[in-house]
């Protein structure tokens, strides 16, 4: 699964989700179900959807019950999003699991599924400064730092891309190992935030 094939399912999540634009929106994943695929798509739908929910939540008069269960659905998502990226890893550690490593392999910063995580929000970002510059209700100077930081994010983009297609091939030579490490997120858990299991 090579990044430009990640930018396309990711590309096509937010096109859909754009189409009602709406924060409840049922998800509705094209591809098999359990297949890479169906795995990129529900990681893209998860972010679009709290990307949404982001700016929702910033809302200067929103009441304050209404925020309190965004923010509630929010830290929600955050959890069901590492989850979902740690299935993304599973798919790599499964797909090499019969590399036969280099004496001299190295480790990478990041593993795949991480990278691919960058490059899901990068997604959203290009999509959304894009918008900016086409608004007709702004002053050209917007509308020139938006496509100045557009570029950017372009660019940044395209070297994501590329680092994660070299540390796959890297990977598949020997070169470099796929190490692991769960986030082992605590304040989800009732035995471990102490808020909650005090308050049993």
């Amino acid at each position: 699964m090579k990044a430009k094939e990640c930018i396309e399912i990711f590309n096509t999540c937010i096109r859909t989700y754009h189409k009602t634009d709406d924060v409840n929106t049922r998800l509705n994943n094209p591809f098999p179900e359990n297949s890479i695929n169906n795995i990129l798509y529900l990681k893209s739908w998860i972010d679009t959807v709290q990307w949404h929910l982001e700016d929702i939540i910033r809302e200067p008069n929103i009441d304050a019950a209404e925020g309190m269960k965004i923010k509630r659905r929010i830290d929600k998502s955050n959890q069901h999003r590492t989850d979902v990226v740690e299935r993304i890893d599973d798919y790599y550690i499964h797909f090499f699991k019969d590399i036969i490593l280099n004496e001299n392999a190295k480790l990478n910063t990041e593993s795949p599924a991480w990278v691919i995580d960058r490059l899901s929000i990068l997604c959203l970002k290009i999509y959304h400064m894009k918008e900016q510059t086409f608004r007709k209700d702004v002053d050209e100077n917007h509308i020139k730092q938006c496509s100045f930081k557009l570029n950017i994010l372009l660019e940044q983009q395209e070297d994501l891309s590329t680092s994660l297609d070299q540390f796959l091939i890297e990977v598949s030579n020997g070169e470099k190992e796929i190490k692991v490490y769960r986030q082992m997120k605590m304040y989800n858990d009732s035995t471990l935030n102490p808020i909650l299991y005090t308050n049993k």
